[in-house]
């Protein structure tokens, strides 16, 4: 186990197989020393860890529980990058991360949901966990997840 599945498993989190996709496209490409992966949903064992949308009202998602869920996007995210470098520890920093958030109308708290992701990058890799960001608000994402969440990493030769 390299450093920085070492620095996830300290908190708690352990990478699972490279997601399967739902579509015809992969989890995860490298090309030109970067991995882009695939928006990845909040999946768990094979199945969606919440459906719905994002607001404050009864019955929508929490934006607490929706960051908790971006949590897991960031999981599968790094799971789907692993399967392309092999070893995380060849990541140089974390470039980028794209949130989208199915949201309610008038919902504007998106960067806090889209946090969870975040915050994961810095736990798995510090300082180079920091990168630039954009949280999206959408009326709908595919199989009715409240979040998904795509990254760009650079890789070290």
């Amino acid at each position: 186990m390299g450093a920085v599945e070492q620095r996830l498993a300290e908190a708690g989190v352990e990478l699972p197989p490279a997601p399967q996709p739902v579509a015809v496209y992969v989890p995860a490409t490298e090309h030109a020393g970067l991995v882009y992966t695939s928006g990845q949903l909040p999946v768990v064992d094979g199945t969606l860890a919440g459906t719905g949308v994002v607001g404050e009202g009864d019955g929508d998602v929490t934006p607490e529980r929706a960051a908790e869920l971006a949590r897991i996007c960031a999981v599968n995210a790094l799971a789907a990058a692993k399967s392309v470098v092999g070893d995380l520890d060849r990541i140089e920093r974390v470039v980028k991360v794209v949130g989208f958030v199915a949201s309610q109308p008038g919902f504007t708290g998106q960067p806090a949901v889209v946090n969870g992701a975040s915050e994961l990058m810095g736990t798995a890799f510090g300082e180079a966990g920091e990168h630039a960001r954009s949280a999206v608000g959408v009326a709908a994402l595919p199989l009715g997840a409240p979040v998904e969440v795509e990254v760009v990493l650079a890789v070290r030769s």
